[in-house]
């Protein structure tokens, strides 16, 4: 079981790292020109198609697969004490796993195919990125439901079997009900999300590594 939760907890401290430099990436280095015409966006993403492309994997797929990991050793930890909420909250987990892997493969080939189609038709071509775009942000990309239930989940089986620090599971509720509240199109709450996870995911991290055996 040990092995099982560090390899969690480096799993959790990667997920942050991954929320970090996807907010240091977006922030201060993508400059994607929103008021310029279809051409000179077209151009852009033909430019940057590389170190996008390579963004969305980690930021998604590699996300995905340490996703994978932590959500099975956070069910190991808690599933003697607290067996329905731990399944309950690995389904959402697993779910959660697959709707952002697949939000990076669409966004990762989806740009591959504008860019072709775009030295046909450029017009058609932004449509489909934008009707791109919609999909990835509706799988994962800007919609936090699936992932806000996960931490929900997750934090109340801590708070109901004394796992894993107290703090640590109210700062879960919290970002698990903004996680939730996502559901409306507020940019706000996806960064409070984004931002919360960085937070909880170091936090967990840490105490899987440090503290390797459950209290069950």
């Amino acid at each position: 079981m040990n092995n099982l939760q560090k390899i969690g907890g480096v799993a959790a401290l990667f997920e942050a790292a991954i929320y970090i430099s996807a907010f240091v990436f977006f922030g201060a280095f993508w400059d994607y020109p929103v008021s310029a015409d279809d051409a000179q966006k077209i151009i852009f993403l033909t430019q940057n198609q590389t170190i996008l492309s390579i963004v969305n994997l980690t930021m998604y797929v590699a996300f995905g697969l340490f996703l994978a990991v932590l959500v099975l050793a956070t069910h190991q930890r808690m599933k003697t004490k607290a067996p329905v909420l731990s399944q309950t909250a690995s389904v959402f987990g697993i779910i959660w796993v697959g709707l952002v892997i697949a939000s990076g493969m669409i966004a990762t080939m989806g740009l591959g195919v504008v860019i072709d189609l775009s030295t046909k038709n450029a017009d058609q071509a932004m449509i489909l990125w934008v009707v791109i775009n919609t999909i990835v942000e509706g799988l994962g990309g800007g919609n936090e439901i699936v992932g806000g239930l996960w931490v929900l989940l997750l934090s109340v089986a801590g708070l109901k079997i004394i796992e894993l620090p107290k703090l640590l599971n109210c700062l879960g509720l919290f970002i698990g009900f903004v996680g939730i509240l996502t559901v409306y199109p507020a940019e706000i709450l996806t960064e409070i999300f984004g931002l919360g996870q960085i937070l909880w995911f170091s936090w967990l991290g840490m105490i899987m590594l440090m503290n390797p055996q459950s209290n069950n």
